[in-house]
């Protein structure tokens, strides 16, 4: 855990505890296990100065699975039992990010003026408000940079196209998420 996580653990652990239940922290994942990774993730986006239905949407974001990773710790008729522990704004923020049909919705980010989101549980498209968009992307910073450091073959394969998208988007991320990104993915991009 981060020292950032470690400030923040009294608040999230229920949930923490919650996941556990769920057997997160028995699920393979880069870095360790899932819970490791989710809590990681959460660690990110309170150093970067989120607000905390963010940061525990990034301690759930993986709840409903996500179109990168197939396992799901929760089923989508038990988004009010997620809500129950984390509240209405962090689960409506974890299901936006794990119905994010990201082959759709990554190229329109930082090209659309207003881009659609394409909802691969429903098939339908919708725009968020800037509000949850902008947290979509600090939560999508946060768990890639996670990812990718926990595993160098995701980081060769993706690390350019990942810095690409933070860079289209850079206005909208927190400024510290941006500068982990060009810290962590520039690299990659100028190899």
């Amino acid at each position: 855990m981060t020292s950032a996580s470690h400030q923040n653990a009294p608040a999230w652990s229920h949930i923490e505890d919650f996941l556990r239940e769920l057997e997160a922290d028995r699920i393979p994942h880069p870095g360790g296990t899932l819970l490791e990774h989710l809590t990681r993730v959460a660690g990110l986006l309170a150093e970067w100065g989120t607000d905390s239905a963010v940061q525990a949407a990034g301690l759930c974001h993986a709840a409903y699975g996500t179109d990168g990773f197939d396992g799901a710790l929760l089923g989508l008729d038990e988004r009010d039992v997620l809500a129950a522990v984390v509240g209405d704004r962090a689960e409506a923020l974890v299901y936006l990010y794990a119905s994010c049909g990201r082959a759709a919705v990554y190229p329109r980010l930082g090209r659309d003026g207003v881009p659609s989101f394409h909802d691969r549980f429903t098939g339908t498209d919708h725009t968020p408000p800037e509000e949850d968009l902008r947290a979509f992307l600090a939560l999508t910073a946060a768990n890639e940079l996670d990812v990718l450091a926990h595993n160098t073959e995701l980081a060769a394969r993706y690390g350019a196209t990942l810095y690409e998208l933070f860079a289209r988007t850079r206005d909208l991320l927190p400024e510290a998420a941006w500068e982990r990104c060009h810290r962590q993915l520039g690299p990659t991009a100028a190899g």
